[in-house]
C-alpha cells in the first residue's frame, strides 16, 4: 500500500462494524472486508449471473463476476494514484453487484414490477439495497452474526443511492442521503470504475456477439477518435485484436480523464480528512467533454445493443420466468424449501425475492422447468 494522502479513509480511523469484533491480525481492516466479500457465498454465485447476455448463449461473454474482478482493476488503479486506500475500493467494487438478480437488469425490474403489484407492502426490490442486505444479514458463515459484518466504510461504498423512504430505515450508511451529503472519494471512484467497465466491455460483447457493428460505432467521437488511433498505427490489423486495441485505449483515456478531473477538484478544495470530503460537492469525476462523450456512449447502447429485437426477446423471456416463479412460491409457499417459508404475507413476498435475487440464471431456468414443465 503506497501513502495515502490525508482525504483517504484510513482503516483504524474507520466507523467501525455493526457487531464489534477484535481487530484483524496481519492485514488491516480494510483487507479483512475485502476477504469476506471474495469467500462469500453471493460473491462465488457472481459466475453464473449475466451482464447483457443470459449465462448460456455463451462463454466468452461477460458475467457478474468478471464485470467486478475489471470495476476492482480499474478502481484500485485510480486509487493509487490518487493515493486513496486500494484494499477498500477494492471491497466496494468486488462487492457492488452483489444484489443483482439472474438476467441481469430485466431480472431486477421483474422481481420490483412483482413486489410492488403482488404484495406492495413489502416494499419492492432494488438490486442495490439487496447488495447492502446479502453483507448486511443473508450471507450466513459466522457463528456470532449475520452477514459479513463489514466495515461502515464498504457498506456505505456499496449503497450507490438510496431514496429517502429507505434511508430511514438503515440507519448509519443512511444518514448522508437524509444530510445531502457525499460518500468517500473510495466509493464515488468506485462507482466511476464500474461506469467504465460496464460501458467499455458492453461495447466488446455487443461487437462479439455480431448485434454491433464497428461502423455503427464510427458515429460516437469516444470510438472514432480511438479507432483512428489503432487504424494509424496497425492499418492491416482486423478482428479481435482491432477491437481489443480500441477498448483498451478508450479505457485508458477515460481512467486519466477521471484522475486528473478528480485531481484538480482536490486541489480545488483541499479536503484534509474524509469527513471534509462527504461534506464537499462530489470531488471525483471526468472532465466536461468526457462526460459527455461516455453519455453519448451509453446513449448508443441503450439504443442499438440494449434495445436490440434479440436482446429484448431474451429479456421478455427472462422477465416471465421471474414473473411466474414470483407468483408460483407466493401463491403456495409449500413448493418451496422449508428455509424459505415465512407466516407472514410480507414476510414472505421478502424472503421469495431474496431466494430469487439469489438465484443464478440457469438455477432460474432450472426452477422454473420444475415447476412448470411435465
Amino acid at each position: 500500500m503506497s501513502r495515502l494522502a490525508a482525504y483517504a479513509c484510513f482503516p483504524e480511523q474507520s466507523r467501525g462494524r455493526r457487531h464489534s469484533e477484535a481487530a484483524p491480525q496481519g492485514r488491516n481492516a480494510f483487507q479483512r472486508d475485502r476477504d469476506r466479500i471474495v469467500h462469500c457465498n453471493a460473491f462465488r454465485l457472481l459466475e453464473y449471473k449475466t451482464q447483457v447476455f443470459i449465462n448460456h448463449e455463451g462463454d466468452l461473454f461477460r458475467t457478474r463476476l468478471t464485470h467486478s474482478l475489471e470495476v476492482a482493476q480499474i478502481a484500485r488503479a485510480v486509487a493509487r494514484n490518487l493515493g486513496l486506500h486500494e484494499d477498500l475500493i477494492e471491497a466496494i467494487s468486488l462487492a457492488h453487484d452483489l444484489g443483482h438478480t439472474p438476467f441481469g437488469h430485466a431480472g431486477q425490474d421483474e422481481l420490483n414490477a412483482c413486489m410492488q403489484e403482488l404484495c406492495p407492502q413489502a416494499g419492492g426490490f432494488e438490486h442495490n439495497l439487496q447488495s447492502l442486505r446479502i453483507v448486511d444479514e443473508l450471507e450466513e458463515r459466522y457463528a456470532a452474526f449475520n452477514g459479513l459484518n463489514l466495515c461502515f466504510e464498504t457498506r456505505e461504498g456499496i449503497l450507490k443511492h438510496c431514496s429517502v423512504k429507505h434511508a430511514l430505515l438503515l440507519g448509519d450508511v443512511g444518514e448522508r442521503f437524509l444530510q445531502k451529503q457525499q460518500p468517500s472519494l473510495e466509493a464515488q471512484l468506485a462507482n466511476l470504475a464500474d461506469e467504465i467497465a460496464y460501458n467499455n466491455h458492453d461495447i466488446d460483447d455487443g461487437l462479439r456477439s455480431g448485434l454491433i457493428q464497428i461502423e455503427q460505432l464510427m458515429e460516437l467521437s469516444l470510438f472514432a477518435r480511438h479507432y483512428a488511433q489503432v487504424r494509424t498505427l496497425y492499418p492491416a490489423l482486423q478482428g479481435k485484436r482491432l477491437v481489443a486495441e480500441i477498448i483498451r485505449r478508450m479505457i485508458n483515456t477515460l481512467v486519466i480523464d477521471l484522475t486528473q478531473t478528480t485531481l484538480a477538484n482536490l486541489q480545488r478544495y483541499q479536503p484534509e480528512h474524509v469527513d471534509e470530503v462527504r461534506d464537499l460537492p462530489r470531488l471525483a469525476s471526468f472532465s466536461t467533454q468526457m462526460r459527455a462523450e461516455a453519455d453519448e456512449l451509453k446513449r448508443f447502447l441503450h439504443r442499438n445493443l440494449y434495445r436490440h429485437y434479440k436482446v429484448v426477446r431474451m429479456t421478455n423471456k427472462a422477465r416471465r420466468i421471474v414473473r411466474e416463479l414470483f407468483q408460483a412460491f407466493l401463491d403456495d409457499p409449500r413448493v418451496l424449501a422449508q428455509e424459505h417459508r415465512r407466516d407472514d404475507r410480507i414476510e414472505q413476498a421478502r424472503a421469495i425475492a431474496d431466494y430469487i435475487a439469489g438465484m443464478t440464471d440457469r438455477h432460474a431456468i432450472r426452477e422454473h422447468q420444475q415447476l412448470f414443465v411435465m
